[in-house]
């Protein structure tokens, strides 16, 4: 008799945990379909139809770049690379802990760059361009806290990377 009651009351117990313990779809989604959290990798695409992937997210909307190369610009530029970038990218299209810089300038836009490299944390967040570089490359881009004039002379020197004279 006392192996019958243990026996249920282990019974007891177990279904108790499992039912305690289940997934609820109507707590849990209700739970966190309102934290932030629960949003932050959502495709924003969807989400906000305002979004622009040629922008990308930040404080540039429409950054013009001469058809010449500014070579001071680069220069400092380039210095920047040196102190800050070259250690996770090449000037090739060879991927080191980041991707290759070798035609960046033809695939992204001057404003993306510009918004890429000032505002890293919320772009690796939300567009899906950069979203698709961190799988392949699978390490977050650390935020370098470029200036805007930083940022403006590293996107120079991409330009003479790529070719442009």
């Amino acid at each position: 008799m006392k192996k019958m009651i243990l026996f249920f009351s282990l019974a007891f117990a177990i279904a108790f945990i499992v039912i305690s313990c289940g997934n609820s779809n109507e707590t849990s989604d209700a739970a966190t379909s309102d934290t932030p959290a629960a949003t932050a990798g959502a495709d924003t695409t969807a989400a906000n139809p305002s979004y622009d992937p040629q922008r990308g997210e930040g404080k540039f909307h429409d950054v013009k770049v001469g058809d010449k190369l500014d070579a001071a610009m680069a220069a400092k530029g380039q210095k920047i690379y040196e102190l800050k970038c070259s250690s996770c990218h090449k000037l090739s299209d060879e991927k080191l802990v980041g991707p290759g810089w070798y035609g960046i300038t033809k695939r992204h836009t001057p404003t993306w760059i510009m918004n890429f490299v000032t505002n890293t944390d919320d772009m690796l967040n939300k567009d899906p361009k950069a979203q698709a570089m961190l799988e392949i490359c699978m390490v977050r881009m650390p935020n370098q806290n470029l200036s805007d004039a930083d940022a403006r002379n590293v996107l120079e020197f991409m330009r003479k990377n790529d070719g442009i004279k």
